[in-house]
């Protein structure tokens, strides 16, 4: 067992917690026990979105920091008369990344393990050995001998079902691997924005909010903003690690270790430009580091969070991760904190004067 400081003993925490979208109640309650101790106010939308409320200046601005909640994974949708289990995908994945990986089925009687299966290659023609097994062709085997075994296990349908992996500091104690960084890192910063903002005084009202079903469509994302009700947004992700063999500057720009990455455009927005310059002219001022990156695809909860109600000038910070919607992703602990500090010097800098100014000029 490693020997692990506050801050990795919370990560690993929130990232060892089960938590597909639409089930996070698990991890609900591990985000809830780090950032309660640094709320005035601990709030939940009626979707489950946890909303963790700092007042600094009640007649101030009111900014967001949201991270979600959910990691992708699966649904089981039916068991076979030999105890098989047919699934649904929750979020998005990749079939070449699937076979023979380890799983957590989520049922009413406790966890079972399970393992993710298809037809043997060494029984298929040589054309279709070729091809990547699709999706559909899957199952997870859970050991069972039959359907009425694996339901008197405690399985139905509906049930979540988790990629299994332990939160591992790698020999480089920089470099963090784990399940689910997409997005418990963003949980993790929103938690450390609020603890770094504790003593200190601040000229608005800060909402750390951890979000549910952003993989499937932003969905804590509309129902929680529109309970805040932010002036500012800040969505804190994963992004996109270009650093790896074969993957080009054009294709993706993010370093691991070079700061958090300021996201200028991706499929869900376009950021919004004066809050962008604000939030550089910080890092630049403070020389913490950052990268630009933009994604032709994808989206993060500040898609959904600046369409809320008359708008919100929003952007995305994220974390350069490598292998994300896979069993296992790796981050390093630098940009973590570069992202937390930058966050807490630009809230500290956003009062009404300032936050009008971004707006409106």
């Amino acid at each position: 067992m490693q020997n692990l400081d506050p801050t990795l003993k919370m990560l690993k925490e929130l990232t060892d917690a089960n938590g597909v979208a639409g089930n996070e109640r698990e991890v609900r309650e591990v985000m809830k026990t780090y950032i309660a101790p640094y709320a005035d106010e601990i709030m939940t939308d009626n979707l489950g979105s946890l909303i963790a409320k700092k007042t600094g200046d009640a007649s101030g601005p009111k900014i967001m920091v949201a991270g979600h909640l959910d990691e992708v994974g699966f649904m089981v949708t039916q068991i076979d008369d030999k105890g098989f289990l047919r699934f649904q995908t929750v979020g998005g994945w990749w079939g070449q990344v699937m076979l023979a990986q380890r799983v957590t089925v989520v049922t009413r009687n406790g966890n079972i393990t399970g393992v993710i299966g298809s037809k043997p290659p060494h029984i298929l023609p040589v054309e279709a050995r070729k091809k990547p097994v699709e999706i559909k062709d899957m199952f997870i085997d859970i050991g069972a001998s039959s359907k009425d075994e694996a339901l008197e296990w405690g399985v139905r349908p509906g049930d979540q079902v988790v990629p299994y992996f332990e939160f591992q500091v790698m020999k480089n104690e920089k470099m963090l691997l784990a399940k689910a960084w997409d997005n418990r890192i963003g949980c993790a910063i929103a938690i450390d924005v609020l603890k770094q903002l504790k003593n200190q005084s601040h000229p608005n009202t800060v909402y750390g909010v951890a979000t549910v079903q952003e993989e499937v469509g932003l969905r804590g994302a509309k129902t929680s903003a529109h309970l805040v009700d932010p002036d500012i947004a800040f969505a804190v992700d994963v992004g996109i690690a270009g650093d790896t063999p074969g993957v080009t500057e054009k294709e993706a720009q993010g370093k691991l270790g070079k700061g958090p990455q300021i996201i200028l455009y991706d499929a869900s927005i376009v950021s919004h430009k004066g809050l962008r310059d604000f939030v550089v002219g910080v890092a630049d001022e403070l020389n913490i580091p950052y990268q630009y990156d933009s994604m032709a695809g994808g989206g993060t909860d500040a898609g959904a969070i600046h369409v809320t109600l008359n708008g919100v000038p929003a952007m995305s910070i994220t974390i350069a991760t490598r292998y994300i919607h896979s069993n296992a992703a790796m981050l390093h602990r630098d940009d973590y904190e570069n992202a937390v500090k930058l966050l807490v010097e630009v809230i500290k800098r956003l009062d009404g004067m300032t936050v009008h100014r971004i707006t409106f000029d």
